[in-house]
């Protein structure tokens, strides 16, 4: 199976590199690496440049935003698999996506998601928080529950069945987009329990106290609008899961 990676970027010269070797190091080979670059001005475009033989496609122009661009990448994607990689981060090892087309083939389900850690920006080896994904429901999305998006691996035909990335949320809509697939369309989905991506802290949503806000209230704007009754509680709920990530010690089982 062919596997599609979106990358999206903007003036992050002293990461973007990491980003596409992890992609590039990958033991799975039939990779398709699409990178959107938000027309950079620091440096970033050059180290990209210098990776060209390993990228399939390069699109560097001005956009609306980080899930606008994303869609870029989607509507040109050609893999059987789509994944999302943010220029921050990394896959944990050489064998993600090899796991993950695995994971795929023998489960066949529509969606698989694995665990994330949060490392510190300067060093991915010193890990922050653990999101250990767990088993997911139904009912336990109507109570916050949500795997970790960075990790989470859909077949290309569920994005061109069910829609792209609502870009009218700034912040949340990976949420909204778990929670029209998996909530409101209840498409398969199989849990690979193991450490998939390795996530610098520091991204939109934990900038500043008004980001939280902002997520906050997209989050319950994006329940209520599917019809989750206790919107309020699965907003607490959802923000709550967060606590034992900074507790659990990581512990890879695969």
């Amino acid at each position: 199976m062919k596997v599609s990676i979106i990358t999206v970027v903007l003036n992050n010269k002293d990461y973007i590199e990491g980003a596409i070797k992890s992609v590039q190091e990958q033991t799975h080979k039939d990779i398709e690496h699409i990178v959107v670059d938000n027309d950079s001005c620091d440096g970033t475009s050059n180290i990209i440049k210098r990776h060209m033989h390993g990228i399939s496609r390069y699109i560097c122009e001005p956009d609306q935003g980080v899930y606008f661009a994303i869609n870029k990448g989607l509507k040109i994607a050609t893999g059987d698999i789509i994944g999302i990689l943010h220029s921050d981060d990394i896959y944990a090892d050489e064998n993600i996506l090899k796991d993950i087309v695995s994971t795929f083939e023998k489960s066949g389900a529509d969606c698989v998601y694995g665990d994330l850690v949060y490392v510190k920006r300067q060093d991915p080896n010193v890990v922050v928080r653990y999101w250990r994904a767990d088993e997911g429901d139904r009912a336990k999305i109507s109570q916050g529950w949500m795997p970790p998006h960075p990790a989470f691996f859909v077949k290309r035909n569920v994005y061109e069945k069910y829609g792209y990335f609502n870009a009218d949320f700034k912040i949340s809509a990976d949420y909204e987009i778990i929670l029209r697939f998996l909530y409101m369309h209840r498409l398969s989905m199989y849990y690979l329990h193991r450490m998939c991506v390795k996530m610098r802290i520091g991204g939109i949503s934990n900038r500043s106290i008004f980001s939280l806000l902002r997520k906050i209230y997209e989050d319950y704007t994006i329940c209520k609008m599917y019809g989750i009754r206790k919107a309020r509680c699965a907003v607490i709920l959802k923000n709550l899961r967060k606590i034992p990530q900074f507790i659990v010690k990581y512990k890879n089982t695969a």
